[in-house]
């Protein structure tokens, strides 16, 4: 655990939107909760998809996501709590529990499952969908378990600051991503405290409370709503302040300016691209 001093962040973004996310069904029939898909792409770039799911009725989540396909971008899942098993075609095999992070790039291509592996108590995370550059769509698919004991932890003010991805305060996180650079931190802030985030100019970012409610500026983000952070002239980063005990998702990166074309699973640059996915996967040569 590290102590350290809150720099001082002198032209802070405000809220632009608040978002309540829509429950779906994915997988084989988990519910859970979307924030950030499609209609966001451009607005949000490089991030694709936020899902949130929180139950403590087996019945919300024991069916889990059997084998499905993934081409063109990055998965980054965080479990609060629960155990969920991760395998996929390129051999990987993962169990993802408390406070853990599995971040897998699907690259060219890759089939995994996430299968449950508790038939009771209480299922809580998140999962992140990153966009990859058009150079970097067909790359070698990777994986990557992050247990929670393993992502640098620090203190500040009443917060305690877990960097999944990026740096915060001197502090290198668990995961370091070249192009989009994303910035993924877990806070934990006491009430009366208050956490302040330097933030490049131009780099999209949204905030994501899980817990109590935090405010921006004149704005008050609530539990289970997403806050997208403006892109303000000369901005140089956030500043969260938590009446009330409150945990929240800070994330935020450079966004790819490249075309972006989704089609379930697959995310690509062009409709031929999509195709050509597609046709990889029906005929056995997405995971090769």
């Amino acid at each position: 655990m590290n102590t350290t001093i809150t720099k001082t962040v002198q032209h802070p973004r405000n809220i632009e939107q608040i978002i309540t996310g829509q429950p779906v069904t994915e997988g084989a029939g988990v519910k859970i909760i979307r924030l950030v898909s499609q209609p966001l792409h451009r607005r949000l770039d490089p991030f694709l998809m936020l899902d949130a799911f929180r139950s403590d009725d087996p019945n919300d989540y024991l069916a889990g996501f059997p084998d499905h396909p993934h081409r063109g971008f990055e998965t980054v899942t965080f479990m609060i709590a629960g155990r969920m098993r991760h395998r996929d075609s390129a051999g990987h095999e993962g169990l993802l529990q408390n406070g853990g992070v599995q971040w897998m790039n699907a690259g060219a291509g890759v089939i995994h499952s996430e299968m449950p592996e508790q038939e009771g108590g209480v299922m809580e995370g998140f999962q992140l969908w990153l966009n990859l550059s058009a150079k970097d769509k067909l790359s070698a698919p990777w994986y990557r378990d992050i247990a929670a004991e393993t992502i640098p932890t620090f203190e500040t003010g009443g917060v305690t600051v877990n960097v999944i991805a990026g740096a915060s305060h001197g502090i290198e996180g668990a995961v370091t991503r070249p192009v989009t650079e994303p910035l993924y931190l877990d806070l934990h802030l006491e009430a009366g405290s208050g956490f302040e985030q330097a933030l490049p100019d131009g780099y999209n970012g949204f905030i994501y409370v899980y817990r109590g409610a935090v405010s921006v500026g004149d704005k008050t983000v609530a539990e289970r709503q997403l806050g997208i952070l403006a892109n303000n002239a000369a901005s140089d980063g956030v500043v969260l302040q938590a009446e009330q005990a409150a945990r929240v998702l800070l994330i935020a990166g450079r966004p790819l300016k490249e075309p972006i074309v989704q089609h379930g699973p697959f995310v690509m640059n062009t409709e031929e691209e999509i195709i050509k996915a597609v046709s990889d996967f029906r005929h056995g040569r997405l995971a090769v």
